[in-house]
């Protein structure tokens, strides 16, 4: 996904969620902008998110269903503030038994 606007900054993003009885799920994505660790956190996806030198966010993110249909359809339509959104990648979509994460972190 590629998002444009004055307060975005680029990230790399692999994002995980758990839940007990839920399905999970996993896919990869790239974006611009700052918010996605915020937007993950906020939906108890975790996982880390990085600089591209691209200057987009690429990243996975792993949890259950619902949370992950949430999160994907914020990549695709929302978005950070003031951004217009140019195209979203999610590739490898597929059904996950385990989490990789604990946390949401960004890393420097």
């Amino acid at each position: 996904m590629l998002v444009t606007g004055v307060e975005l900054a680029p990230f790399l993003v692999a994002v995980v969620m758990a839940a007990a009885s839920a399905s999970l799920k996993s896919f990869e994505f790239e974006v611009f902008g700052k918010y996605t660790a915020a937007t993950a956190r906020e939906n108890n996806i975790v996982g880390w998110v990085k600089n591209t030198s691209t200057g987009s966010v690429v990243g996975v993110a792993q949890g259950p269903d619902a949370k992950m249909d949430v999160f994907k359809n914020w990549l695709k339509t929302t978005g950070s503030p003031k951004s217009r959104i140019q195209k979203c990648d999610i590739n490898k979509e597929r059904s996950i038994t385990a989490l990789t994460f604990s946390s949401f972190d960004i890393i420097r």
